[in-house]
This record gives structure tokens, sequence and C-alpha cells, in this order.
């Protein structure tokens, strides 16, 4: 259990100071190519709903959004338990123990950071502690700053129905270490599925032969 239990709290810490760090250095929408490289950019933006920015329903939905997470990661967590309680796989476990670490992360920002932080703006960087916060309880924005935008202004072939002809980016999500963690954890139980859920041994016919024999 402990094992899991560092995993998450390493994922959690570098998540949580990495975006403190961009959120309180970088101006809201400034970028910085890494080491040059036009692919591979710190890009501060908030995201205030959904996976790409999707919103539903204003201030309404957003409570319902982090509400909704707050029991997502209940059965998540339960899931890791309960996985290492019945000596599950120990593959599984740690798939978990990444998606939990990952939901936990972005619900932190989701929860609190309206009630942490101002709002930048302009030549204004964000202030951690501020008086003059930019939301409240269950109103936070989730920090995102990883950009990796690898084809760039790429164009559909012209036989493709509806989209021929229109330019488009791969890879255009901007993300931060929570999020790749839930994806390597759902990435791990996706390629090592027959590892993670192993079947019960099936009962060869030589097998059930000799067991009705007895």
């Amino acid at each position: 259990m402990r094992k899991y239990i560092l995993v998450i709290f390493i994922v959690l810490l570098i998540d949580q100071l990495v975006k403190i760090y961009i959120k309180t250095h970088f101006y809201y929408g400034e970028t910085l190519h890494v080491f040059g490289l036009d692919w591979a950019r710190l890009h501060f933006v908030e995201n205030n709903g959904m996976a790409w920015g999707f919103e539903f329903g204003g201030r309404t939905g957003k409570l319902f959004l982090t509400l909704f997470r707050l029991v997502a990661i209940t059965g998540i967590g339960y899931w890791l338990v309960s996985t290492i309680k019945n000596s599950g796989p120990k593959l599984l476990a740690f798939a978990i123990a990444l998606i939990f670490a990952g939901a936990f992360g972005n619900i932190i920002d989701s929860t609190f950071y309206g009630l942490i932080f101002d709002t930048p703006g302009g030549t204004n960087l964000a202030m951690l502690f501020a008086e003059d916060t930019y939301g409240s309880l269950f109103h936070g924005k989730v920090v995102d700053m990883f950009y990796f935008p690898f084809i760039q202004n790429a164009v559909f072939p012209s036989w493709i129905p509806f989209i021929g002809g229109d330019t488009f980016t791969f890879f255009n999500a901007i993300f931060n270490v929570a999020d790749f963690a839930i994806s390597c954890g759902v990435g791990i139980l996706i390629v090592f599925n027959k590892r993670v859920f192993p079947n019960e041994k099936q009962i060869t016919p030589s097998e059930n032969l000799d067991s009705s024999n007895i």
C-alpha cells in the first residue's frame, strides 16, 4: 500500500508545483519554446470545464462537474484499495494509482484555486493567496501548460467529406502533469489488458475428464 501512496504523492507534488510555478511566473497566454523547439512549448491557459476546454451550464455546470469529479475519485479510490486488499495485479494497482493521482490533482485546482489565486491579465501575474481571489469553492480553473503541436498547418486531403482542404494541428491539446498521469494509467489498462484483468483459468477437456472420474 505504501508504494502506491508514494506514487500518488509524487504525482500530486510534481503536478501542483508545476501548476503553481506556471501560474505565478507566466502571463496568461504566454508561450515559451522549450530548447527553442517550435513543437515543444509551455503555454499557460486555464481550463474552466472538461477536456479540451469544453464547458456547459455556466457556474451551475461547473459546480456539478466538480462534484461529479469528487464522486468519481471516491470510486477510483475504492477500486484501488479493493485491488490491493484482494492481492490484485500490481500493474493494475499502479495504473489505478496514476489515475487517482491525476484526477485528484485536477480536483485540487477546480475546488480550491478560485479561493487562493487572483485573476492574471495583461502585465499582471497571478498571485498566490491573494486578497482579491477570482472564484469561490468548487469554481476554480484547471491550469494547463504542456503543448506539443508536432504537425502544424497540415491540410486534410480534398477527398475527405466536410473537412477536405481544412488545416489542422496535431497534437493540439494543452495538458498538465495530472492529465498525463491519467493518460498513462488508462494506457496501461488498455495495452496490458490481459495482465491487469486476467481471466480465470479455464478447465481443459482432460482436466474435466479427470474430475468426472473422481
